[in-house]
């Protein structure tokens, strides 16, 4: 009987030592998950009916979740398995620089307006992008611009789905996926982020002897959205054979904006009341970061200010002759350290010689909206996109018969405290020597001549 009750024992240790083992790997498994960025994480979240509710039902075919998607274009049909796949597909296209459906809505014209959309990894707040820009109004007008420096199957497809426009995919080169042990990824021997200089010193990592201005080395990770935002933008302006001659009007979006259905409209009476009464107006901008919106009242109603980066940097807006303005100042751009975009870009605005900082016309009564709430610099517990997608589409519901206004009226402000502050350093994070170099060597490529490519 003792030697029953042992044994019977014992089998209740061993299935609850296999349980504890059990429950540790599915909370490793959680924890691995939970490790990843929030975007991850919210593309698997399935859209929800109140959201389709809102959404044109032949809309919905951009909102289906595949996630083993077998896309039908011949350029993808054998999926990259390794990081020199991934190179040589992005070097094709990009060498390709092929527009699709431009059988259908005719050749980009010099006036034709371009739509930037740089694009990471977070594939639902994308699809809810294209939903919006598929039901603004004169949208067949334009080109999209997808500048990637993620390359995805699936996103590829969804992109390559887009049959309301015509659609470029550009593929940033030099991104951490495509360098994931080297530079501009991270190298095995960069110095660790928080390491005192004599630390680095006696490691003899790489670039030491430069960390940023707060003490700290490089993290790709963060340099990598400045570097794609310049890239992107010498592009578009300066490399592809579609731009050579075009003097219109360039949007730059990200893949967690949302656009009203008028923001075209909205965006032509910008330009008209700036050309009329603000030439000096270099940016347009169609988004704010407003936390309540009172179309009622500001639907047609524009303001006039000096531009700040954290706030008029949604839904920015302007033409090739502001970007050679930014081009003549590539040196200081490259060099200042800092590694968000838009604060370099205000410190140009705030040290051009001989000229006044950047103004800018915006929509009091915003046309693009952020709907991210997770990503590099917003990590939430509850990443479900719906929610703020949902508010967003009510907003615009509601407001839906304040859109189109016959004209818009213009306030000039001379901006508050936080407008007018001078920077007197940067945010860091862009000491590394590296760093700079390709910055300033992206300004070195020049415009490169459509190639066909054909597949069998």
């Amino acid at each position: 009987m003792p030697r029953l009750k042992y044994g019977s024992i014992l089998r209740v240790f061993v299935i609850l030592g296999l349980l504890c083992i059990w429950l540790q790997i599915m909370l490793s498994a959680s924890s691995v998950s939970m490790d990843k960025d929030g975007e991850e994480l919210m593309n698997y979240n399935d859209t929800s009916e109140q959201v389709l509710a809102l959404v044109p039902p032949e809309l919905h075919k951009y909102l289906t979740v595949h996630h083993k998607n077998i896309s039908v274009n011949a350029t993808d049909r054998t999926a990259p398995k390794n990081t020199s796949d991934i190179r040589r597909a992005i070097e094709m296209i990009n060498e390709a620089q092929t527009i699709y459906n431009e059988d259908i809505y005719g050749p980009v014209q010099n006036d034709t307006i371009i739509i930037a959309i740089q694009v990471h990894t977070r594939l639902t707040y994308l699809r809810h992008l294209i939903v919006s820009l598929a039901q603004a109004k004169d949208i067949d007008r334009t080109l999209l611009v997808f500048s990637h420096d993620y390359y995805d199957e699936e996103i590829n497809s969804l992109v390559r789905s887009i049959d309301f426009t015509k659609v470029m995919q550009i593929f940033y080169p030099y991104s951490i996926q495509t360098h994931p042990n080297e530079f501009p990824g991270m190298d095995p021997n960069d110095c660790p982020r928080d390491a005192k200089l004599e630390e680095a010193l006696k490691l003899k990592c790489n670039n030491a002897l430069h960390p940023d201005l707060h003490g700290h080395y490089r993290e790709a990770k963060y340099t990598q959205t400045k570097h794609h935002w310049w890239w992107k933008s010498n592009r578009i302006f300066n490399q592809l054979q579609s731009t050579a001659g075009h003097t219109g009007m360039v949007v730059f979006l990200e893949e967690d904006h949302y656009v009203a259905e008028d923001f075209i409209h909205m965006l032509h009476l910008l330009r008209a009341t700036a050309d009329k009464t603000c030439p000096q107006c270099e940016i347009l901008c169609l988004g704010t970061y407003l936390k309540t919106y009172q179309y009622h009242s500001n639907t047609d109603k524009v303001e006039i200010t000096p531009w700040h980066s954290s706030m008029h940097n949604m839904g920015m807006v302007f033409n090739k002759t502001v970007w050679n303005n930014i081009m003549e100042l590539e040196q200081q751009f490259c060099a200042y350290d800092d590694y968000n975009w838009d604060y370099s870009l205000l410190h140009l605005s705030q040290n051009r010689p001989g000229r006044e900082k950047f103004k800018v016309i915006l929509c009091k009564g915003p046309r693009v909206f952020h709907i991210g709430e997770c990503g590099i610099h917003h990590k939430k517990s509850n990443c479900n996109a719906s929610t703020v997608i949902s508010k967003v589409q009510k907003l615009l519901q509601n407001a839906k018969k304040y859109m189109f206004p016959s004209r818009i009226i213009a306030t000039i402000t001379a901006g508050g405290a936080k407008h007018n502050k001078k920077l007197t350093k940067g945010n860091g994070g862009w000491g590394d020597i590296r760093d700079q170099e390709l910055c300033t060597n992206m300004t070195k490529i020049g415009r490169q001549f459509r190639k066909y490519i054909y597949y069998a």
